[in-house]
């Protein structure tokens, strides 16, 4: 039986020029952090940005960016609301701090419900946080995101890059646009992550270093904004200008 929400789905994404998804092959490697400040870096520039926490059993984006008292307006569906410059979307607007215990359809139709319901508008990028893993959620964003491009982000850990593997070579099996990969908290020069990145067939966006002040600038996003981590996110964007722009 057709699901009419999904016919919806393309008509609430068309006026945004570019989704990009960060996605990782697991948890603990800085992908909402890396979601959020990219959303706050794309903003800052001027671009039109909205920001989706779909990793609907744990979303963190919300403490990155130090969201409190909001709450989507109804009309015809859901306009998100706005913080720092950024349409925000993300289902702690419904469960606050009580766990949300989805898992398969109930996780699909969560995602078809928000992508059907949203009203995003103008964007000229949307940033996807994904929920880490290879999951359904990353098989319906590919179905139902027509030309979603994919961020991946690693450490410079050999096991957290193996299962950066498996996704990078998952996403180039479905023949997913990837945009590359980001090393995140690199603590000493090493040339692994790059090559292996390289032998894979994609591209090394950059790397940014570990940053012992980003804990305590969490949730405030000014100190953000001055931190070594910001200033290495914004080096990567204006160094791979045709991605981000």
């Amino acid at each position: 039986m057709h699901d009419p929400r999904i016919s919806i789905i393309e008509e609430r994404l068309r006026d945004i020029n570019k989704v990009v998804v960060v996605a990782s092959g697991k948890g603990g490697v800085g992908k909402s952090l890396i979601a959020s400040m990219l959303a706050l870096a794309l903003s800052k520039k001027g671009f039109k940005t909205g920001l989706f926490d779909i990793d609907f059993t744990s979303p963190t984006t919300h403490i990155v960016l130090g969201v409190s008292n909001l709450q989507p307006k109804e009309d015809k569906g859901i306009i998100p609301p706005e913080i720092h410059g950024i349409k925000y979307m993300s289902l702690v607007f419904y469960i606050a701090e009580k766990a949300a215990p989805l898992r398969g359809s109930d996780l699909s139709n969560v995602l078809i419900e928000l992508l059907a319901v949203t009203r995003w508008g103008k964007l000229d990028f949307l940033i996807i946080d994904m929920p880490p893993g290879i999951s359904d959620l990353l098989l319906d964003v590919l179905k139902y995101v027509d030309e979603a491009c994919f961020l991946v982000v690693t450490t410079p850990s050999k096991m957290a890059f193996e299962t950066v593997r498996r996704l990078l070579t998952l996403l180039n099996d479905l023949e997913a646009n990837v945009l590359g990969v980001i090393e995140n908290m690199r603590i000493r020069e090493s040339s692994y992550i790059e090559d292996e990145v390289k032998l894979l067939g994609k591209r090394f966006l950059g790397a940014i270093h570990f940053d012992e002040e980003i804990e305590d600038a969490l949730g405030d996003v000014n100190t953000l904004l001055k931190t070594k981590f910001m200033k290495e996110l914004e080096e990567i964007i204006e160094k791979n200008q045709g991605i981000f722009h």
